[in-house]
């Protein structure tokens, strides 16, 4: 399912130039008021508005699950499957230390790299707090919380 960055429309020319690509295609269409061409007339109206939309307003990037994991994160990744290749190979007590040592590295990597990260998104939230933008601190506490659905069931015929 495709969705629209709807936060480009802030921006006033991008709103202006969305404006008027809507209003030239519905202008383009004509006007039927045949009650069999109505539904032909709502499918050229939603396919006009779709098409200028994608233009103007692009398509909403979906969120990557873990940000903080980036190229340098891979090839750490992949020293570690080398290593582990190695060991399996070869099971020598020298193979087993490197393994254990980058292991040790990646690990402390990626912890470096997701606490660095953490602590950036921590002060946009802070900033996001101090200048009273709501949606955008909700949004972002959500994100680290995730979505917890209550569980509503009975645990004994007592309640």
């Amino acid at each position: 399912m495709e969705r629209f960055n709807l936060r480009e429309l802030i921006d006033l020319e991008v709103r202006k130039q969305y404006h008027i690509e809507t209003t030239n295609r519905c202008a383009a269409l004509g006007n039927l008021s045949d009650d069999q061409y109505i539904n032909k007339f709502w499918e050229n109206t939603e396919e006009n508005i779709k098409t200028s939309a994608t233009e103007s307003l692009f398509l909403h990037e979906l969120k990557q699950h873990k940000p903080w994991f980036e190229e340098e994160c891979l090839g750490f990744l992949d020293q570690r499957k080398q290593a582990k290749l190695q060991w399996v190979q070869n099971p020598s007590k020298s193979n087993v230390d490197n393994l254990n040592n980058v292991r040790c590295e990646a690990s402390r990597h990626f912890r470096n790299k997701k606490k660095a990260y953490l602590k950036d998104k921590f002060k946009e939230l802070e900033t996001n707090n101090k200048i009273k933008n709501s949606r955008d601190l909700y949004r972002d506490i959500n994100d680290f919380k995730g979505y917890q659905p209550r569980t509503n069931t009975v645990k004994d015929e007592k309640g």
